[in-house]
């Protein structure tokens, strides 16, 4: 019998994708954007290159994997039963992860992947995507609770891409001050 195997998550493939993004990551931090290889990046995971190229196909989606996963994964919607509290807890995750080690280098590729083609702005895209979807839910559940709440967009332009700004182009420390005072702004 020829049964395909199914996939299980965790094991070792997720060890290998783990393995795979961290050496991505760190070789930006390293060296930025564009200054390495499928064969660096294996060579750091402790891979083989053909492991890379048939699971993303080649780097620049191997890049935008790395992008949308770093920045996707990291931020759960708190729930504090305000949407003050809500927009400052988030605010504050937000921050931590991108000043974090990692944090300036994922954002950087996510900048270089958005010109980088179709691919660069598909990845864009769907950042853009999970984080309004993210947002829209808390924004829902504080409408649900009688609270006026702005859009998604709104709280993108005015929270989340100052600290962006602010990380990419080393405009000092994101502070909690700094944090509370752009969710109190849009407040």
């Amino acid at each position: 019998m020829n049964e395909q195997r199914a996939r299980r998550p965790g094991g070792r493939s997720a060890r290998v994708g783990a393995q795979v993004h961290q050496a991505v990551t760190e070789l930006i931090s390293e060296r930025g954007y564009g200054n390495f290889t499928v064969g660096e990046v294996a060579a750091r995971a402790g891979v083989a290159d053909s492991s890379i190229y048939r699971r993303w196909g080649g780097l620049e989606a191997l890049l935008s994997d790395v992008a949308l996963n770093r920045l996707n994964a990291r931020s759960p919607m708190p729930d504090t039963g305000s949407l003050a509290g809500d927009l400052r807890t988030y605010a504050a995750q937000v921050a931590r992860e991108i000043t974090g080690p990692d944090g300036p280098a994922v954002l950087h590729l996510a900048v270089a992947l958005s010109a980088t083609g179709q691919q660069g702005a598909q990845a864009r895209d769907a950042l853009r995507e999970e984080r309004s979807g993210q947002l829209q839910s808390m924004l829902d559940r504080a409408r649900e609770r009688g609270e006026p709440a702005p859009d998604a967009l709104t709280v993108l332009d005015h929270v989340l891409a100052p600290m962006y700004i602010r990380v990419l182009f080393g405009m000092g420390p994101l502070t909690p001050e700094y944090v509370e005072g752009l969710v109190d702004r849009l407040l």
